[in-house]
């Protein structure tokens, strides 16, 4: 786990080392064991890492550069495969001189180019400078894990594994961009490939970016999760395909040279990942749990239960509940607003593990991928689910998922602002078109085809990702193996919800052996905040200040509609627990960001 960062001039002007330089420490937390830059200025490009150290702790220093100082490569992320891909490599000849998976990738590249990108197995963001082809190339992991951002003026591209990376390398930080806060106010984060700043894009997943002098810029989509085929499974061999790759998936995401754990809230998810990795280790898997004194929001009786079936070294904490002290913090390390409360507690426990591991496992994208949240079943409760016409199941489910509605929107903003963001529509823009991929998937397959490409990768992969990079430690993703990405979407969706809306239908069947039934079927609990309560009573105070003293929420919305949403969620004549935390953490981001 690190990060990267770097640039490409067309004009080929070089950027100050002490640019450059700056890029690296804003990257400090995600990388703090080591340094290194390949910096070219006669050609105006340079790709940098800070380093994580992993696997290969003395020989993994990036970046790896060929034998003819041609090509230069740098990665964030692990290469879960990179063992067996060494061992092909060596047995065609090919000198490997670590152990270290980023020179696996150099190797890989050197062979068979940027479509090595498909023998991968990992989650990545890598940056590519070849000079054979005076080209660079920028490349991410299949679904998003890791994060990948680019700023292009036309002259000159900037890369950063966050945001905050770009910063050093600009005359002066992009403002804010008004379409982002738009789709923001819909999705609650802000979606792929807008970013809250004007001029930044996220590289998307699964592609692979290659910029040379003339300016363009030749993308291509590598791996998509929409080339699967539903097709027809009996259980018992769903199930034992399900946990031969979990199992695998598992095996492999624990190659480390560090101390590794894992994230247990007794949920279905994590359990079984815990105990799939008490097979493969020798010593008790590090467990890490936070409890808190309300039962309404404490897991850890749960979480217990589940390391003493496995046999685990269990760390529990009980948690402070309020927590909304370290929402600055945690606004400042994802670099824009997102709404969801349950970042402040994934920092917690992050803290917890840190103190005694590097790399923990989590059950990270097994609700997308298995139909675990309660919104799948409420929805498809409704008897016309699957038979309303295409587009008006397009649009239903997606006003479902919405913060704010259209209507909303145009009466929270000022005249002004209404004005500029006429005609920006959420769902033609950032939701149309992952359902026109999906639609030959079954009805709740489409569902969740959507949040894997919005809700996981714009907010749920964000959250390890940066909550355990705030503190140096490396997130790591089973159920995001590719191979179980396929699978799931192999799978026909009455397999994940079944018609009297049980969730995770077959998986949790399928666990049982492993994780019991009380585990497996116990009722599932969002890992948050009562954050609408304090909104009502002890903090109404505070979140009224926020938001009546930000430039952003003054700048934006009528005052008088976001006073009236303050006074009804306070005296009870309605819930905007939702809304008003997007305000606030609206407002909160844009104090870090510019004020």
């Amino acid at each position: 786990m690190c990060g990267i960062f770097g640039y490409w001039d067309r004009r080929q002007q070089p950027l100050d080392d002490a640019a450059l330089r700056g890029m690296a420490q804003a990257l400090f937390h995600r990388g703090p064991d080591d340094e290194g830059i390949h910096h070219r200025p006669a050609r105006g490009v340079a790709i940098g890492n800070r380093r994580l150290s992993i696997i290969d702790l003395g020989g993994g220093h990036q970046p790896f550069v060929s034998d003819d100082g041609q090509i230069a490569v740098v990665q964030n992320g692990e290469i879960f495969n990179h063992v067996e891909l060494a061992a092909e490599l060596r047995a065609q000849g090919v000198r490997l001189d670590t152990h270290s998976d980023t020179e696996v990738i150099l190797r890989l590249y050197e062979r068979e180019g940027i479509a090595c990108l498909k023998r991968l197995n990992g989650m990545f963001a890598i940056a590519i400078d070849d000079a054979r082809e005076d080209a660079l190339y920028l490349a991410r992991d299949r679904i998003g894990v890791k994060p990948l951002y680019v700023h292009d003026d036309g002259q000159r591209l900037l890369f950063g594994s966050e945001l905050k990376a770009l910063w050093p390398a600009l005359n002066r930080k992009p403002g804010m961009d008004l379409e982002a806060i738009h789709h923001y106010l819909t999705f609650n984060y802000v979606p792929a490939p807008w970013t809250a700043f004007e001029g930044v894009r996220h590289v998307m997943p699964g592609t692979w970016q290659r910029y040379t002098r003339s300016g363009g810029v030749q993308t291509q989509r590598w791996w998509n999760l929409a080339d699967q085929r539903e097709q027809d499974h009996s259980f018992d061999a769903w199930t034992e395909e399900f946990m031969a790759l979990l199992d695998d998936a598992t095996r492999i995401r624990l190659r480390a040279d560090v101390p590794f754990g894992a994230f247990l809230s007794g949920g279905v998810d994590s359990s079984t990942i815990v105990g799939l990795m008490a097979r493969h280790v020798k010593e008790p898997v590090k467990t890490f749990c936070i409890g808190f004194e309300d039962p309404r929001y404490d897991e850890s009786a749960f979480a217990a239960q589940a390391a003493q079936r496995f046999g685990c070294a269990h760390t529990s904490e009980v948690a402070e509940l309020n927590m909304l002290d370290r929402w600055p913090m945690v606004l400042h390390h994802l670099d824009q607003p997102h709404g969801d409360a349950s970042f402040m507690p994934t920092l917690r426990v992050s803290e917890l593990a840190a103190r005694h591991v590097k790399v923990v496992l989590t059950g990270d994208g097994g609700d997308e991928l298995f139909a675990g949240y309660d919104k799948y079943a409420q929805f498809f409760a409704r008897p016309d689910a699957l038979t309303l016409p295409q587009p008006d199941f397009e649009r239903a489910y997606f006003d479902s998922i919405s913060l704010f509605s259209p209507a909303a929107k145009a009466a929270l903003y000022r005249p002004e602002v209404r004005t500029q963001l006429a005609g920006v529509d959420s769902f033609g823009a950032a939701a149309a078109p992952w359902f026109e991929e999906a639609r030959h998937f079954d009805r709740i397959n489409q569902a969740l085809y959507l949040d894997m490409q919005l809700l996981l990768s714009g907010n749920n992969l964000v959250k390890p990702d940066r909550m355990g990079m705030a503190v140096s430690i490396e997130a790591r993703t089973p159920f995001l193996d590719w191979r179980m990405m396929e699978l799931a979407f192999r799978s026909r969706g009455a397999t994940k919800l079944s018609a009297q809306g049980d969730k995770k239908h077959w998986f949790k069947r399928a666990a049982v052996p492993l994780i019991g039934e009380d585990l497996a079927y116990r009722k599932k609990q969002m890992f948050t905040v009562p954050i609408g309560d304090w909104f009502q009573g002890e903090l109404h105070g505070w979140l009224r200040q926020t938001l009546t003293g930000s430039e952003a929420i003054d700048q934006l919305f009528e005052p008088v509609v976001v006073t009236r949403m303050l006074d009804d969620h306070r005296d009870g004549r309605g819930n905007f627990t939702r809304e008003l935390r997007a305000l606030a953490a609206l407002a909160l981001w844009h104090r870090d960001a510019f004020e």
